[in-house]
């Protein structure tokens, strides 16, 4: 086919009663994978879409949408939006090993390649360097990423977006956050380069304070103005780096954001009945379960989804079977409400009191903290549609996202019960993301830490395949008790009295957030910043005399240290708030070369240790025996990179 053929392709399909929210699919391109290299599971083609889909907002699993019953409707009475997928699948459809790997995209990017096949990060992979070794691709899975969210940067048409309506005439109050790293005249209203709601020409108030509960001092409207567009505000002293800046503005016309969650719903559900409805153009995937992933913002997805009731299918079919949420600590995402911004996340010094760490954080019930009614993060689903679930969370969440809140109660007490369908693995001494040799970033002080925890993450999914497929149980939890004394305040950590740096004096804290009185029941914010109702207490994971956190699963890199590895590191004095945490980076504090030999007499002797705890580890299903020889590479190199210092 030709690309002319490809753009015009219309798959305009009666999809019948059943399927009236997925209007019809739009194929854009459609290509062969690397040419048509054939994996272990054969072939793989590319699909790149559109999905066109429609909602009853009188239908009762839609009406936890928010504002649904205010976008505009067609003839049917139905509101309209579509969604970008985009699709790998193998070009026989039975040489599918039959399950839909979902990746939620963060902020319309792929991950999921690099994260379980070693590859380098694409928008759009076309290259071998961007398959890795194709593993996903080996194991015959079905590979789908599907756009939720509406304001993602605009300037790159390879992002997957969710293509929202407008609901005109509807207005609310909107309040922009900005952390500059160095001097600059210029305050955008997005985050980050997203897509900002516009400033009306009503009054706004900008203020500017030091520390997330900092006095705020309001900045006079004659030292400030609103550029041409309303999307930004200039000042001509400037914004100090490390400083929180905040404006807060009246805006219209918000996106009808919480048709993310439909399109993930309705567009999984309907690839899971393909083979039923006959609506894709063949060959057409074959999918008989579907498990949901998702990275940070993904997962804290992916927890919304489950919060909101959506792995109910509008037919009361279970749409993910499984499902895992990586590094979302207990954070949800600002999605479900009006005039949301989804790419605010709520770090410990950035994107603060935003409505993303929300009681309830646990996936069993517990008392509010207005001490009214009960509830969790699965209670209103049905118990015949909770997932199997995993989450996963380092040493990086607890500082940054609250993590302990997923398994404490919210006084910070006991330690709360899980779901049977949950496993909660938490990985000690890692840092947001992968680590690779501890390089210094220039935006903290310490260097990064090298906790390579890819190799986990293959097991993992490999894992949960079988409990899906086969119900043969995973691993069991393991996370930091607070009856084990493995979860502590911060001021009770046992830092090493000789460690080179201090703890990081703020870690992220939640706060119990008033955002007006139609916040809880109608999503609507009417009240920014946000009234501070209460602190939810801080928790973070006990110590070792090397610094490296107690209670979680140690890779073997970890379990057999060359330093202390950190989930936090600290904001450079040249970017202001040298005490406040910064960016995604963990720290690597590397023994002296004595210390180093006085635990292994050479690199031999390392390795060897390395390579044992490795084989612990795929005796737990923690590792697979395939990794061991890539844990070992990367052991062998961090050792020649410390010990050449």
């Amino acid at each position: 086919m030709t690309r002319a053929f490809h753009l015009l392709l219309l798959a305009a399909l009666a999809l019948g009663p059943a399927w009236a929210r997925l209007v019809r699919i739009e194929i854009l391109e459609r290509s062969p994978v690397l040419g048509g290299r054939a994996f272990a599971a054969g072939p793989y083609e590319r699909i790149v879409a559109r999905v066109h889909l429609a909602l009853d907002p009188k239908h009762a699993r839609n009406r936890r949408l928010v504002d649904l019953d205010l976008a505009p409707r067609n003839p049917q009475g139905q509101v309209e939006f579509s969604a970008d997928l985009y699709l790998l699948q193998p070009a026989d459809p039975a040489r599918s090993n039959g399950t839909l790997l979902v990746e939620i995209p963060n902020r319309g990017g792929k991950a999921m390649l690099a994260r379980f096949c070693y590859a380098r990060n694409s928008l759009d992979p076309q290259t071998p360097e961007e398959f890795g070794d194709a593993w996903l691709l080996d194991q015959g899975y079905t590979l789908a990423w599907i756009g939720w969210q509406w304001d993602v940067p605009a300037d790159n048409p390879k992002l997957l977006r969710l293509h929202a309506p407008a609901i005109p005439g509807v207005k609310g109050v909107v309040r922009a956050e900005f952390l500059p790293s160095e001097r600059t005249v210029r305050m955008p209203l997005s985050d980050r380069g997203h897509i900002a709601y516009p400033a009306l020409d009503e009054p706004a108030v900008l203020t500017v304070r030091d520390g997330v509960l900092g006095r705020r001092r309001t900045i006079p409207a004659r030292q400030w103005k609103f550029t041409a567009d309303r999307t930004a505000v200039e000042m001509e002293a400037g914004f100090e780096p490390g400083r929180l800046y905040e404006l807060v503005y009246r805006a219209s016309d918000p996106r009808l954001s919480s048709a993310g969650l439909a399109a993930v719903r309705d567009a999984v559900s309907w690839l899971k009945h393909l083979p039923d409805a006959g609506a894709f153009p063949k060959p057409a995937p074959r999918v008989v379960r579907a498990l949901g992933f998702g990275i940070s913002q993904s997962g804290r997805f992916l927890r919304s989804f489950l919060y909101e009731a959506m792995n109910e299918d509008e037919d009361g079919g279970l749409v993910f079977d499984g499902v895992w949420a990586d590094v979302a600590g207990a954070g949800r995402v600002f999605l479900n409400h009006r005039f949301a911004q989804p790419s605010r996340d709520g770090w410990a010094y950035w994107n603060t009191l935003y409505p993303t760490d929300l009681f309830p954080f646990t996936d069993t019930p517990q008392v509010a903290p207005s001490g009214r009614g009960e509830d969790g993060l699965l209670s209103r689903l049905r118990p015949e549609r909770i997932p199997k679930l995993i989450l996963t969370n380092g040493s990086w969440e607890y500082w940054n996202r609250c993590a302990a809140l997923v398994h404490t109660d919210v006084r910070g007490r006991l330690d709360a019960p899980l779901h049977p369908n949950t496993r909660l693995y938490v990985l000690a001494g890692s840092q947001h993301g992968p680590g690779r040799l501890p390089q210094q970033d220039p935006a903290v002080q310490f260097p990064a830490n090298p906790n390579d925890t890819r190799p986990f993450f293959r097991a993992v999914l490999s894992a949960l395949e079988d409990w899906v497929r086969d119900g043969r149980e995973p691993p069991p939890s393991q996370y930091p008790l607070l009856a084990e004394g493995q979860l502590v305040p911060r001021e009770r950590i046992r830092w090493p009295k000789g460690a080179r740096a201090r703890l990081p004096q703020f870690p992220r804290q939640a706060f119990d957030l008033f955002f007006g009185d139609g916040f809880v029941t109608k999503g609507i914010v009417s009240v920014e910043p946000p009234r501070i109702l209460q602190a939810y207490p801080v928790l973070l994971p006990q110590v070792d005399e090397d610094g490296i956190d107690l209670g979680g699963i140690r890779l073997p890199v970890v379990a057999v240290p060359l330093g202390a590895f950190t989930g936090w590191n600290l904001r450079h004095p040249k970017t202001g708030a040298p005490e406040q945490i910064g960016t995604t980076a963990g720290s690597f504090f590397a023994f002296d070369e004595s210390e180093i030999l006085r635990r292994y007499r050479n690199r031999e002797e390392y390795l060897r240790r390395v390579d044992a705890a490795a084989g612990e580890l795929v005796r737990r299903r923690f590792l697979l025996e395939m990794d061991r020889a890539h844990i070992l590479r990367h052991a062998g190199e961090l050792w020649d990179f410390v010990m050449k210092r």
